[in-house]
């Protein structure tokens, strides 16, 4: 019988998928990766080393290839949504079948993350000399034609605000929440984990703490005195049902509201005023840049209050302009437009 030594032993644990999943996983928690991130990793990761031992018998991560990944890319495109999940139970208890966009096809959005995902992935072990060729060096992401930003016209953003009853907790909260980031251009997960003392509304700013934004920076957003009015009336109304330091607390437990629960409450509003699913709370971050980029405001100013690495990417995000819009800037800037 064979019995392998400690030293033969710690070389298939070193490859073993499983294990190097667990210790990458652990070195992104030392960089402080945001959980959201994290959670995008593993589960990238868990999908295609279970695709690795279920579809070709591959248990080691020396042993993925150029070739088996653009395998899987092939297959991703071709198998469909909810095929295939990182463990049965997951499968057993989501219901995949009954989804309506069950085998439809996976986005190019969604699969160049996945490609993106392995290639820190793949990267990270090569630096750390746990294999010696890079199966990720030549894989290309795949061309994706950008699709423009989803817009609310005034009109649909008038029957949105108009369709919240204020006097139910949950209600007002989220119209304050969505009142404030249509205003302010601040993400979802900033604007969930406020505190009451990020708010200085003498001087109509909030403070987004480094720890709490995108980028891991200090940053300053604005808001008009519109929305100060319904800051002060909100805070009011939240301090007679509820102790929490948060700035947008669930009632029944006074911490910050979840991400994923104001989603889901966003999709019921939306529904209301007759919108499809397209629109999501990201939309509310768009049409504050595109209306701001319409009203006059310099792309520079912009690119620092929503935080942007640089300009370019504010760029490549938000100039989604329409021939109508071309049309309005043209009429406002003609230079015959003052005779």
């Amino acid at each position: 019988n064979f019995t392998p030594t400690n030293q033969e032993c710690f070389s298939m644990k070193c490859y073993d998928f499983d294990w190097q999943i667990n210790e990458f996983m652990i070195y992104c928690r030392s960089t402080q990766l945001r959980d959201r991130t994290m959670y995008s990793y593993e589960q990238t990761l868990r999908l295609f080393e279970r695709w690795c031992s279920d579809e070709h018998k591959i248990y080691s991560v020396d042993k993925v290839t150029e070739n088996l990944i653009r395998r899987y890319i092939t297959d991703l495109q071709e198998r469909g949504k909810y095929t295939f999940y990182v463990n049965d139970l997951s499968k057993n208890k989501n219901y995949p079948e009954r989804r309506r966009d069950f085998r439809k096809p996976v986005s190019v959005t969604t699969i160049n993350n996945y490609i993106r995902n392995l290639r820190v992935f793949f990267n990270w072990l090569e630096r750390d000399y746990v294999i010696k060729k890079n199966p990720m060096r030549k894989i290309r992401q795949l061309k994706n034609n950008r699709q423009a930003k989803v817009f609310l016209t005034d009109e649909d953003l008038r029957k949105l605000l108009g369709k919240f009853d204020k006097s139910y907790f949950t209600e007002h909260r989220d119209y304050v929440m969505i009142l404030l980031m249509l205003d302010s251009g601040m993400r979802l997960g900033e604007c969930s984990t406020l505190l009451v003392t990020d708010v200085e509304l003498a001087r109509k700013r909030i403070n987004l703490r480094a720890e709490e934004t995108k980028g891991r920076k200090d940053r300053t957003v604005y808001f008009s005195p519109k929305t100060e009015v319904a800051l002060r009336r909100w805070l009011q109304f939240k301090d007679r049902y509820v102790e929490s330091e948060y700035l947008f607390p669930v009632k029944e437990h006074g911490g910050h509201i979840n991400v994923h629960n104001f989603e889901t409450n966003f999709k019921r509003y939306i529904n209301r005023i007759g919108l499809n699913e397209e629109y999501c709370p990201h939309c509310l971050r768009n049409n504050f840049a595109k209306r701001c980029l319409m009203n006059g405001m310099d792309i520079f100013t912009l690119s620092k209050i929503l935080g942007h690495s640089s300009v370019e990417v504010t760029e490549q995000a938000y100039l989604d302009l329409t021939d109508e819009d071309i049309s309005k800037q043209y009429h406002r800037a003609s230079p015959l437009s003052g005779f």
